[in-house]
């Protein structure tokens, strides 16, 4: 009989319970430990999640920082608008993602109810403008021109228009068209992205989701200082979503003021003359095809020499900033991005290149008199230079005889500087040189003036423009040989002879590059504030600046200053006598040189004008007007588009701007109380502590500020008005130049 324990339990039975115990044990020793890990060792990060999921945050926008000419106009700032904004995340949760409310909406606010659809849609790689790249979250403005009665409809009638906001809110002001339009240079506003929110996460400046951010221009460039710091007010709000109590508030903080070195009635006259110079060089036939001009985008840079401030920068075409506030339509983005648009979001004085012509001639001197060429020595100026099979001639077959260095770039002889590269290309050995060997005096002063790097000026997206080195010829050759040698024809087209001699030997400095780079031809490229730089440190000695915009960041209040000084880059790689040697050359051009005819009756002798002038060929264009002036205050550089020659072109204009400036009227007397700025401004504007700022009235028509000149009144034929003090022989100099003879100038394609 077997023994059972007075439990009534068999062993068996026991090792079951024991297993069961430990088990429990187990668990309940598990679950303390879960516990004791949620509650004690991460009880202080969840109860703060926990917090978190009944806080609520409303975000007050900060007011953005107006950006203000030297005097204190503003040329952006804000105003109080009637905002119509929706809430996608509300509308994607009614049964037709709302549809139906954006219809009624549109009704309301006599749009197109498809506009208004498109704007409440994502931007993405396959959705075209208008679209919202702001994030999903955020209030989508509809539209910033609501009537107070429309604003009242909608909130009146909530319940119909659910997810829809009508608020007055502060938004972006550009100057309004007839006033300094400034585009480029201001840029734009649009939504921040979510990938910007977490770039900027940690930095010391972090985006809301609620944030508009600068796109271009000074807007992008001083965002961080124009922005501000919105206000963030935090509800604690029940599981309900009703507000029990308020846990903290930041305040706003309204962004600095940005301070230029614009003068915006220059600006307004440099636009102006801009302006009228191209719709003057369309009148204009060009000789060579009997076409009219298409004079069809330009540039113009006015800069203090001595500081290199930028007091004035236009580009043509440009565009109205305000298209850009409460989001753009698709009508208007096309405008400004298709192909028929001529691209006004370009600002063509930082990234429009073009070879310069003959004003490249000051570079080319200098470069000669660095490899050992004096400056009062006997360069034959001859009608024409060969070299093997090629005739390289000189404008019109103009033949002066042996001259200096200063007469060639007083007449703008090309001949003579054909000569010196020669000399130098064959002195450096030629297409094969030795390793080490050559000296490259040409290349190397482009270089050492700032040509081709960016000259730092505070804009973003500058380019660099191009000195084609040895270097960036090998490197140019390399990428292109495959492409030259399948579409290069010995035999065939001029472009298909030039992709065949590329081809062999395009890696190689050859004879014909050198000679047409030393007249500013070829692959060379600058930009007009590269001209600018290079010519107004001429003008002031010598001493390269970086050309800036921003002169000073002042708090909302005044209070707080913060001064943006000029910079410099170093020193032209110039003599002093060389450069009063080109200082006396390039005033004989306003006298007796090439730009003679345009500036007859200029009182020379109170106020010295130098310049330099240059008809630069494209490629299947029409040739590029580039005219480089100063005074001993300022560098104004003018280039345009396929509008014929340098003076012809842009004579009037720049004559124009300096008249306008020092108030020289008609008969070239001077009138001071006309003057606009007959010295460079030196003070800032006085931001009171209530934020207002104090600053002249501005008029409304830019004519006013316009002097007359003996030229305007020329008729669209007139190649030379009646009073001038130029030569017979050098009035009219500057003038379209064409190819001379097979690869005489190279085409930039």
């Amino acid at each position: 009989m077997t023994n059972i324990p007075e439990t009534g339990r068999t062993p068996r039975v026991q090792t079951r319970l024991v297993v069961i115990q430990i088990l429990v044990l187990s668990l309940l020793g598990t679950l303390g430990g879960r516990l004791w890990y949620l509650q004690i060792r991460e009880g202080a990060e969840y109860q703060k999640e926990a917090s978190g999921n009944h806080v609520q945050q409303v975000v007050q926008p900060a007011v953005r920082g107006s950006i203000l000419d030297a005097r204190g106009v503003a040329l952006a700032d804000n105003e109080t608008r009637l905002v119509v904004s929706a809430s996608r995340t509300d509308l994607l949760k009614q049964k037709d993602g709302g549809k139906a409310v954006l219809t009624k909406l549109a009704g309301v606010l006599g749009m197109d109810p498809e506009e208004v659809m498109q704007k409440v849609r994502l931007c993405d790689a396959k959705t075209p403008q208008p679209c919202w790249n702001g994030s999903p979250y955020q209030p989508i403005p509809i539209t910033d021109e609501a009537t107070p009665k429309q604003a009242l409809q909608i909130r009146e009638r909530a319940e119909d228009f659910p997810g829809i906001t009508a608020e007055p809110e502060a938004v972006r002001r550009y100057p309004a068209p007839g006033k300094a339009n400034t585009s480029q240079v201001l840029g734009y506003l649009s939504p921040v992205t979510d990938s910007e929110i977490q770039q900027a996460k940690d930095t010391d400046s972090p985006y809301l989701r609620s944030d508009m951010v600068g796109r271009n221009g000074l807007e992008r460039q001083y965002d961080k200082e124009l922005r501000g710091k919105a206000g963030v007010t935090r509800y604690e709000v029940d599981n309900l979503g009703r507000v029990i109590g308020k846990a903290e508030a930041d305040s706003a903080e309204p962004g600095a003021n940005l301070v230029t070195s614009i003068d915006s009635r220059v600006q307004r006259v440099a636009e102006y003359e801009l302006d009228k110079a191209m719709k003057i060089a369309r009148q204009q036939y060009d000789k060579i095809t009997g076409e009219n001009y298409k004079a069809d985008s330009g540039a113009v840079v006015v800069m203090e020499a001595k500081t290199g401030r930028i007091v004035a920068m236009a580009s043509a075409p440009a565009y109205d900033p305000n298209v850009w506030v409460g989001g753009i339509s698709a009508k208007d983005y096309k405008k400004l991005t298709g192909k028929n648009s001529d691209y006004p979001l370009l600002n063509r004085a930082i990234q429009g290149q073009a070879a310069p012509g003959s004003t490249f001639k000051v570079v080319s001197t200098a470069a000669a008199v660095q490899a050992g060429y004096e400056w009062d020595g006997g360069y034959p100026c001859t009608s024409s230079y060969s070299v093997g099979g090629q005739v390289f001639k000189n404008f019109e077959g103009e033949s002066f005889g042996p001259i200096s260095l200063g007469r060639a770039l007083e007449v703008s002889c090309d001949t003579v500087f054909y000569g010196l590269a020669d000399r130098e290309w064959k002195r450096d050995g030629g297409i094969n040189p030795k390793k080490g060997q050559p000296k490259d005096y040409f290349f190397k002063t482009a270089h050492q003036f700032g040509l081709g790097k960016e000259t730092g000026v505070d804009l973003p997206n500058e380019v660099t423009g191009r000195v084609p080195d040895r270097q960036w010829k090998l490197a140019y050759w390399k990428a292109n040989k495959d492409a030259w040698c399948k579409t290069g024809k010995k035999d065939g087209t001029y472009v298909e002879k030039i992709a065949y001699e590329n081809c062999l030997e395009g890696n190689k400095m050859r004879e014909g590059d050198e000679i047409n780079y030393s007249i500013g031809q070829g692959d060379t490229l600058v930009t007009p504030i590269q001209e600018a730089m290079i010519y107004g440190a001429l003008a002031n000695g010598g001493t390269v600046h970086t050309p800036t915009i921003g002169k000073a960041i002042i708090s909302a209040d005044g209070r707080t200053v913060q001064e943006i000084k000029p910079r410099t880059r170093g020193k032209l790689p110039v003599s002093r006598a060389t450069l009063k040697g080109m200082d006396s050359a390039l005033a004989g051009v306003i006298t007796r040189g090439t730009a003679a005819w345009k500036f007859g009756g200029w009182p020379q002798d109170k106020i010295e004008l130098h310049a330099k002038t240059g008809t630069a060929e494209v490629y299947g264009k029409q040739t590029t007007s580039w005219l480089a002036t100063y005074s001993k205050d300022y560098t104004v550089v003018m280039t345009i588009a396929q509008a014929g020659t340098g003076s012809g072109a842009s004579g009037e204009a720049v004559r124009n701007i300096y008249s306008a400036m020092y108030g020289v009227q008609a008969d070239g007397s001077i009138d001071k109380k006309k003057a606009l700025l007959p010295t460079p401004q030196k003070g800032l504007p006085k931001v009171r502590t209530d934020g207002t700022i104090k600053s002249p009235k501005v008029s409304d028509d830019p004519a006013k500020d316009v002097q007359a000149t003996p030229t305007d009144s020329a008729s669209p034929d007139e190649s030379q008005p009646a009073a001038t003090t130029a030569s017979p022989d050098t009035g009219n100099r500057d003038t379209r130049r064409r190819r001379r003879g097979r690869g005489s100038r190279r085409m930039l394609t």
